[in-house]
């Protein structure tokens, strides 16, 4: 009795569940119906965006937005590598417990707390000075000096990048320290005893022995990145340009919505502002179904390397 009673809340759970994503879903296409309809596919592969004259393009947003979450995952995730791997066998034992739980901590922080310290903090002192840097000295690069061309006032696609990294840092940290403590101790020991160096025995050994559970802390912090809002809308300018230069203005996807919503005045500049809500919803959808995907083929009995 008892066992049906369980599996008909569960039931019922999942449904709710499935019945509430699909809600979300119809409500936003619903929403942008106008949009779609006015622009079709040229909504997202148009960088204009006039309320004005009710010319809108999603390319602006949809391209701020990865690449934001891009420089996040490039700058968060050999941080919190390295840190995890610190945590778990570097860090003296008396001293893991109180650090893992200040990481812990970092990841609780309102994210509006980490937009202001990046505004009044973050720009002035370093965001500025980095920016020029890069600028003077890369600028003139024929490779990359595209990425780091033209003057910039701190409030930047990077400095948004940089901010970015620092809000998902906690999160990938600790799931790649719980998976440095799932390897066997006998299995370390085995890999110095045979002549590694602490290098090695993380590359050969902990790498490949918890590589579905690192892929799976990347994910989280790409999950998290994607939707990140107030911290961005502080330091990323919320201007609609498409340009190749890190060191300018841009804005996201999230940062426009929690901008421009209330100052939607017409239907199709709303239903415009819904449609990228769609589009991020996708996205994220995608992101997520992929990297269960993969995590599940990692998971496969004889894909695991030891």
């Amino acid at each position: 009795m008892l066992d049906r009673f369980f599996q008909g809340i569960s039931l019922g759970a999942t449904t709710l569940l499935l019945a509430l994503i699909g809600v979300i879903l119809v409500s936003l296409i619903i929403g942008g119906s106008l949009c779609l309809e006015t622009f079709g596919w040229r909504f997202l592969l148009s960088s204009a965006w006039n309320p004005a004259a009710e010319e809108f393009g999603a390319l602006a947003p949809v391209l701020g937005t990865l690449t934001t979450t891009t420089l996040a995952l490039i700058f968060a995730i050999p941080t919190s590598f390295f840190v995890a791997y610190a945590l778990s066998e570097y860090i003296p034992y008396f001293f893991r417990l109180p650090l893992t739980i200040l990481t812990e901590l970092l990841a609780v922080i309102p994210s509006i707390i980490y937009g202001m310290w990046g505004l009044f903090i973050f720009i002035p002192f370093i965001g500025i000075d980095l920016t020029s840097w890069l600028a003077q000295n890369l600028g003139s690069q024929l490779v990359i000096g595209s990425l780091f061309h033209g003057p910039s006032s701190g409030i930047s696609v990077l400095t948004a990048g940089l901010v970015l990294s620092l809000m998902i840092v906690p999160f990938i940290t600790i799931t790649f320290k719980d998976a440095f403590d799932l390897v066997p101790f006998t299995l370390k020991e085995s890999g110095y005893a045979l002549g590694c160096t602490h290098w090695e025995m993380i590359w050969n050994i902990m790498v490949p022995y918890t590589r579905a559970q690192l892929i799976g802390g990347a994910m989280l912090g790409l999950t998290r990145a994607l939707g990140e809002t107030m911290a961005v809308a502080f330091v990323i300018g919320n201007a609609y340009n498409v340009t190749a230069s890190l060191l300018h203005p841009g804005t996201t996807i999230s940062s426009s919505l929690a901008n421009e919503f209330t100052e939607a005045e017409s239907e199709l500049y709303t239903s415009s502002l819904v449609t990228i809500g769609l589009i991020l919803f996708a996205v994220t959808f995608v992101v997520s179904g992929s990297a269960r995907l993969l995590l599940r083929r990692l998971s496969r009995p004889g894909d695991r390397s030891s």
